[in-house]
C-alpha cells in the first residue's frame, strides 16, 4: 500500500499539487477536502465536498479517520488560523507553516515589520487603526501610496490607487466602511514601487531551502498590463528578467535571511515561502510573502518538477530537505488563466463549460471555480480555469497553453491573449 495524501483547498493551487502528488510512485491515493470536479476527474483523487478548508476541526477528525500520512494545506486562512499546529498536536504530519510562522501573510503590518527589522530589502510603510489619521499621514506625502488591509482579505485587500482621492476612499471604504471586515482593522499605507513583478517561491524546512525556477506572474485583467489588479491572469518560466543572478540575489538577500530571524525568534518556518518581489532600479525588494504556493505559479512551477514532489513535501516537513537532491525539468513552462465575466470586480451566474475535452493533449486544465451543475460542469465565478503547457521554449509553451484556451467557451469568459508574449511586457 503507498501513501495516503489529505490536499486541503478547493482551487487551481490544489488541483496542481493534486495533480502532481498523483505523479509519485509512492501515493496510493489523495483525498481532496473541498476539491473541486478537476481534481474529482483526477484518477487516485476523491474528493471530500462541503468540508471546508477553514473548518479547522472538521479538517482534523478527517485526517485522523483517513489515516493519511500527509496533510498539504493549499490556501492562507487555515494555515493562519493554526490548522498546521492542530494535525501536529495531533500526531499528523502537515506541510506548512505554523500560525506562529504564517503571520507573515496574515498581517501585512507585522510582516513589514519583519523585513525592517532584519534588513530585508522593500518599501516604505506606515500602519494606522484610525482613519482620520491615515488621512492626514496621506496628505504629508509626495507620491501616492499602496493602500493595504492589514489582513487576510481573499486577495481583494490591496488597493493600487492612481490619485490621492483614490487612496483616500480606500482608506475610508476600509477603516470606515469596514469594507474587509476584521482583516481590515488596520490600514498599510505603502510606498507604491515601479518596475517588474516577478515571483521567487522556496522549499523550506526550517533551516534549509530549495529555490523554485523563478515565475512571472501578470496581474493586470487586461492585455498589455491594463485593467484592474486581478489575483493573476497568468505566469511563464523561464523569464527573461529572473536570471540565476537575480534568483541568487533574491536567495541571498531575502529567503535566507527571513529563516534565519524566524528561526531566531522560536518560529522556524516549514513549507513554501513565496516572496512576491518588485525588480526596481534599486534592485529587488520584497511586495509581500504568502506562506503557501502561488495561484497561478503553482500552474507553472508544479509540473517543471521532476523530483517526486511527495518525498520534497515529506523532507520539508521531516527537516530533511539538505538531503534530497531536487531536481527541475529544463524547459519553459506557460499557464493562461480563464476567469468569469465580472472578475475581479463582481461575480457572475453560472455558466456551462465546453471545449474541455477538445484541449490538446500537450495541455493540463487545472479547474478553481468550476462545478457540477445538472450533470454539467459550469463556471460558478473568479478565476475557473488555468490551462498550462510545458514546452522546450517559451514561444512554444506560449502558442501551446493559446491554443488550449482557445478551444474552451463559457457565457462571459476573460483571459489575456499576450501572456508570455511580447505585449505582455515581457521584458530583459
Amino acid at each position: 500500500m503507498g501513501e495516503r495524501v489529505l490536499v486541503v483547498g478547493g482551487g487551481g493551487r490544489e488541483h496542481a499539487l493534486v495533480w502532481g502528488l498523483l505523479r509519485s510512485p509512492r501515493v496510493d491515493q489523495v483525498i481532496a477536502a473541498p476539491g473541486n470536479p478537476g481534481m474529482a476527474a483526477e484518477s487516485g483523487c476523491l474528493c471530500v465536498p462541503g468540508t471546508s478548508a477553514t473548518d479547522v476541526d472538521a479538517v482534523v477528525a478527517l485526517a485522523e479517520r483517513e489515516k493519511v500520512s500527509l496533510v498539504v494545506v493549499g490556501p492562507e486562512d487555515p494555515l493562519v488560523a493554526g490548522l498546521v499546529d492542530r494535525l501536529t498536536e495531533a500526531g499528523i504530519a502537515a506541510f506548512g507553516p505554523s500560525e506562529a510562522a504564517a503571520r507573515l501573510e496574515g498581517s501585512k503590518s507585522h510582516c513589514k515589520e519583519f523585513l525592517l527589522a532584519h534588513d530585508i530589502p522593500t518599501g516604505a510603510a506606515v500602519s494606522f487603526a484610525d482613519a482620520d489619521q491615515a488621512l492626514e499621514y496621506l496628505d504629508t506625502l509626495d507620491a501616492v501610496p499602496v493602500v493595504k488591509a492589514d489582513g487576510l482579505a481573499a486577495g481583494k485587500g490591496v488597493i493600487v490607487a492612481e490619485t490621492r482621492t483614490e487612496a483616500a476612499d480606500a482608506i475610508r471604504e476600509i477603516l470606515v466602511d469596514g469594507r474587509f471586515g476584521r482583516a481590515g482593522s488596520e490600514v498599510l499605507l505603502e510606498e507604491r514601487l515601479s518596475g517588474t513583478e516577478v515571483s521567487v517561491l522556496a522549499f523550506c524546512d526550517g533551516a534549509d531551502y530549495v529555490v523554485m525556477p523563478a515565475a512571472q506572474d501578470h496581474k493586470r485583467l487586461l492585455v498589455g498590463d491594463r485593467g484592474p489588479n486581478t489575483g493573476g491572469m497568468g505566469a511563464f518560466h523561464p523569464s527573461p528578467i529572473a536570471d540565476e543572478t537575480l534568483v541568487e540575489t533574491v536567495a541571498r538577500r531575502v529567503i535566507e535571511p527571513t529563516l534565519a530571524g524566524l528561526a531566531a525568534e522560536g518560529r522556524p518556518y516549514r513549507g513554501v515561502l513565496y516572496a512576491g518581489m518588485m525588480l526596481t532600479e534599486a534592485g529587488p525588494k520584497v511586495i509581500e510573502f504568502n506562506c503557501r504556493f502561488g495561484d497561478p505559479e503553482s500552474q507553472v512551477v508544479i509540473p517543471l518538477l521532476v523530483t517526486d514532489l511527495y518525498e520534497v513535501l515529506a523532507a520539508c516537513v521531516d527537516g530533511d530537505l539538505a538531503s534530497l537532491d531536487v531536481v527541475w525539468a529544463d524547459q519553459a513552462a506557460v499557464t493562461v488563466v480563464l476567469a468569469s465575466g465580472g472578475y475581479p470586480v463582481s461575480s457572475s451566474p453560472p455558466a456551462a463549460v465546453s471545449g474541455l475535452e477538445d484541449v490538446p493533449d500537450d495541455c493540463v486544465v487545472f479547474h478553481a471555480g468550476t462545478e457540477i451543475i445538472d450533470g454539467a460542469i459550469h463556471a460558478i465565478g473568479g478565476r475557473v480555469l488555468a490551462v498550462t503547457a510545458v514546452k522546450a521554449t517559451l514561444a512554444e509553451a506560449a502558442n501551446a497553453a493559446h491554443a488550449g484556451v482557445a478551444a474552451i467557451e463559457f457565457s462571459g469568459a476573460q483571459h489575456r491573449a499576450d501572456i508570455a508574449r511580447e505585449t505582455a511586457q515581457v521584458r530583459t
